[in-house]
């Protein structure tokens, strides 16, 4: 007997109308189940190389700093989320107090295949359009959670700080990275004071197109002295472009 909800899976990637074998499922969608859950553990177990990410961001012509946060390595950073959101205190020497516009931090997160995948491409369109901002050097952390860009942003005296890191891995997206910025970074901001563009990949959200929602956020950021959900997307809707498969839209971030 046909599954009545077949004619959806052309509209979703939910594994939905599977069919059964008995009171199993098929083997090949099983197959599938197992290596989507394989990706997203190698997604997050994954060691990160702050090193062979600063060498694919070469061409962009920007600074780059290398630094650590208090995970000594995957394993404690996978378990204690707090020492993520700390910089490392060798690390925090580098930073100068300064008063650029816009400070980027990049990190690993909880999918290092994100950032090696996605960082390149969405900076590559987005940095041309702040053209006229002051920026800080790229600051590249090593086992960074959300939060750390708070610290970086204000050492650096920052007026916004956008953090891009691997989002959690799910079955069908080991590669999603988001984009979180702040207004007036400084340690003890919440998740309330800060905004994300999620789901940044060629499947979700397209970089080009990521990159463009990004700036106009940002410039209202900067226009408006404020961020998070006191920040309203006023952006226009960018579903008219045919190569946007799916659209990611500002919101508040995730605890």
């Amino acid at each position: 007997m046909r599954d009545p909800w077949e004619h959806l899976r052309g509209f979703t990637n939910a594994r939905i109308a599977l069919g059964r074998a008995g009171g199993s499922l098929p083997t090949r969608p099983l197959l599938d189940f197992r290596l989507s859950h394989a990706r997203a553990k190698d997604a997050v177990l994954a060691e990160f190389e702050p090193e062979k990410l600063a060498a694919l961001l070469a061409p962009l012509g920007q600074e780059v700093m290398l630094l650590d946060s208090q995970a000594p390595d995957r394993a404690t950073y996978l378990r204690r989320p707090d020492l993520g959101r700390c910089l490392a205190m060798e690390s925090r020497r580098f930073l100068k107090q300064g008063a650029p516009d816009l400070a980027i931090v990049l990190s690993d997160g909880l999918s290092t295949l994100a950032v090696m995948e996605q960082a390149l491409p969405l900076l590559t369109a987005l940095l041309p359009l702040l053209n006229g901002w002051s920026l800080a050097p790229l600051c590249i952390v090593r086992h960074g959670r959300v939060a750390v860009q708070d610290e970086i942003g204000g050492r650096l005296g920052a007026k916004i700080s956008l953090m891009l890191l691997g989002e959690r891995p799910g079955l069908g997206s080991p590669d999603s990275l988001g984009a979180y910025f702040t207004f007036g970074p400084q340690v003890g901001k919440t998740d309330a004071d800060r905004n994300c563009v999620s789901n940044i990949r060629r499947e979700g959200l397209p970089p080009a197109l990521a990159a463009r929602k990004l700036h106009a956020l940002l410039a209202t950021s900067l226009r408006l002295g404020l961020s998070g959900i006191a920040l309203k997307d006023d952006t226009p809707l960018l579903d008219d472009f045919p190569l946007a498969p799916a659209i990611g839209a500002a919101k508040t971030a995730p605890p």
